[in-house]
């Protein structure tokens, strides 16, 4: 699964989505991200487009998913995982180990968007 539209379920949603940051696919990226979207770091919190700049910084070369865990209530996904991800965040390298993670994703008139994101990654300045 590479693509939005070949997702099937909350993983194939989540695998989309960090394809899209891995192949800097920002224009595709954008199109699933909701306009209230909420990103939640150690940091703070993020609105959308402070979020999305902040995506733009990852350099990932490669990343692997494990413990997903896809609950469905109606048209929402939460998606509970590990992950561990190869590369750079404000040209930083990334913590090896893996990293818990949860993203909200809603189904609208136009498909599913991320409503909401966590990730344990410190923000850069």
């Amino acid at each position: 699964m590479k693509t939005f539209n070949e997702a099937t379920g909350g993983e194939g949603l989540e695998r989309a989505f960090w394809n899209d940051i891995q192949k800097k696919d920002w224009k595709d990226f954008d199109q699933h991200i909701a306009s209230n979207f909420i990103y939640l770091t150690p940091g703070g919190r993020w609105e959308r487009e402070a979020a999305l700049e902040e995506f733009r910084q990852l350099q990932i070369q490669e990343y692997s998913l494990g413990d997903l865990s896809s609950e469905m209530n109606r048209d929402t996904f939460v998606i509970t995982y590990s992950i561990v991800l190869r590369g750079t965040f404000h040209g930083q390298p990334l913590p090896q180990q893996p990293l818990r993670s949860m993203t909200v994703w809603q189904e609208h008139k136009r498909g599913w968007e991320v409503i909401a994101h966590s990730a344990p990654i410190p923000e850069g300045k």
